[in-house]
């Protein structure tokens, strides 16, 4: 997951409300606790989702390739719920 993490560190501000609107369960202190660090992400997945290891790795490395953060970098201006893709 190194790749994925490296994008979740690098994208995190952008990202932050789309990984909510994903998991829904994730709380506002739940995404500060693992601040784009998908090995936390994961783990609180385990946690809220009851996956295995292996499934919360797959969902997040599943979620980050349909992902393209380029839109939201550029723009800098999308809120919480809008997509990026337009």
């Amino acid at each position: 997951m190194n790749t994925n993490q490296d994008i979740l560190l690098g994208e995190w501000p952008a990202l932050k409300g789309q990984v909510k609107l994903r998991w829904g369960k994730l709380t506002d202190g739940d995404l500060q606790r693992f601040n784009g660090k998908t090995a936390e992400l994961a783990h609180v997945l385990q946690q809220k989702y009851g996956y295995g290891k292996v499934q919360a790795e797959m969902e997040i490395n599943q979620w980050v390739s349909k992902h393209d953060t380029a839109p939201a970098k550029n723009s800098g201006n999308n809120h919480v719920g809008e997509s990026t893709n337009r």
